[in-house]
């Protein structure tokens, strides 16, 4: 999913049809107007599971890409994506990770 919150599928993987929003994450970042701050994003894949079942989650892409400039209000959206790596037969489940990822924002 793009941070604008596109899906594409390669490799055969077919999307469901979905109920409910799918988005990308989202993060309201706050301080003075025309501020800097720089954006890190994971380097490592993450990896999920769903009992004896795995995936990884890796190439983390955000918009705006490595730098934000807060606007007027002091403010700016966060917005990061990332490749979900389906592998072949993947089983349905509900898929979760004991270590999160983490974005880093510092404030220039």
């Amino acid at each position: 999913m793009t941070p604008g919150g596109t899906r594409t599928q390669t490799g055969g993987v077919t999307l469901p049809a979905t109920t409910g929003t799918v988005t990308a994450a989202s993060f309201n970042v706050t301080g003075a107007n025309s501020y800097t701050y720089s954006i890190t994003l994971p380097a490592s894949p993450t990896t999920i599971t769903s009992g004896a079942n795995n995936m990884t989650v890796s190439t983390f892409t955000s918009n705006p890409a490595t730098t934000g400039t807060l606007s007027g209000t002091g403010s700016q959206t966060l917005s990061v994506g990332a490749t979900l790596n389906v592998g072949a037969s993947q089983v349905a489940g509900l898929y979760t990770s004991s270590i999160p990822f983490t974005v880093t924002v510092n404030y220039n």
